[in-house]
């Protein structure tokens, strides 16, 4: 089901629900870019598991509307106003990729009661990560890119975000031409789990399907992902104390490399870190079901089968 709400400042946000209406509620934060037609679980699936799954397009994306200076924690008021929207009681969060610092967001900056557990899968942690190498294991195309926004949004060059800008409306406008450019560009800097992943028929077909939706309108919501990864996140991680969080990570991930997991799994007092040793960046998509019932069960404990 396709619905719209207007956030707190008046934009419209789009959302998707799939799954048991009658089950328990989970926010799945796409990754960057991404849309809310991002991968997720079969209908089936979610059944299964009983779960009602919540996906939206962060703004700038899809068909949801820019928050220019958008910052990391503007995703907890975000999927605030989406489940006061659904008349939703506890809820989880489950973020992949570009979408785990959001989900870290929203489980630290919502009240307790309202998060009922949360989970970021293969995530980055913040840019003053301290002892952290940010770019240590990083693939080139990754470094290009927060290098540039770290000098937009830290020193003020207007050059570097030029330069970015123009790079991802260009990369915009090649996957509206052909879904499958970001996958091109993206492969030579894969290892060999992440390329046994991507090869595959559905997974494929899931992302391209999502990359396409992201990128519908403009390429502005994968700027502003960009650079609010590299400014100020708005809340430590460390304050995550009461919402039973996973943190989920592939070993070989050249994406997200694995001290950014470790850092985070250090840090956060409630964290259940999760390594894979022999998992990259996109093994993270076929886990979403397990990553699931781990959710709807910690989510159980805290307050009851009825959730």
């Amino acid at each position: 089901m396709l619905g719209s709400v207007k956030s707190g400042d008046g934009r419209l946000l789009f959302f998707e629900t799939s799954g048991d209406p009658k089950g328990h509620p989970v926010f799945l934060l796409h990754g960057t870019p991404g849309s809310r037609v991002g991968p997720r679980p079969r209908t089936s699936v979610l059944y299964k598991l009983g779960i009602r799954l919540i996906s939206y397009d962060r703004p700038g994306y899809g068909e949801s509307q820019r928050l220019k200076g958008r910052a990391v924690r503007h995703a907890a008021a975000d999927v605030a106003a989406i489940a006061d929207q659904l008349n939703l009681g506890p809820f989880s969060v489950l973020g992949r990729s570009g979408g785990g610092p959001h989900a870290l967001a929203c489980a630290a900056l919502l009240p307790p009661r309202r998060v009922a557990s949360a989970a970021a899968l293969v995530s980055i942690a913040p840019p003053d990560a301290e002892g952290l190498d940010w770019f240590e294991g990083m693939a080139q195309s990754n470094v290009i890119a927060y290098e540039a926004a770290t000098a937009a949004v830290k020193n003020g060059s207007a050059e570097c975000l030029d330069r970015l800008k123009a790079n991802l409306a260009s990369n915009a406008d090649a996957i509206r031409d052909k879904p499958e450019s970001l996958l091109g560009l993206l492969t030579p800097e894969m290892p060999t789990a992440d390329k046994a992943v991507v090869g595959h028929g559905g997974i494929r077909g899931l992302l391209l399907a999502n990359y396409k939706t992201s990128v519908v309108r403009s390429s502005f919501g994968w700027l502003d992902d960009v650079l609010s990864f590299r400014q100020d996140w708005g809340f430590e991680p460390g304050k995550i104390v009461e919402v039973p969080t996973m943190l989920w990570h592939g070993e070989h991930d050249t994406f997200s490399p694995v001290g950014h997991f470790r850092w985070l799994a250090d840090r956060i007092p409630s964290a259940t870190p999760v390594l894979k040793r022999e998992a990259a960046h996109f093994a993270a998509l076929p886990a979403v079901p397990e990553i699931l019932a781990w959710l709807r069960d910690r989510a159980r404990d805290r307050f009851g089968a009825t959730v």
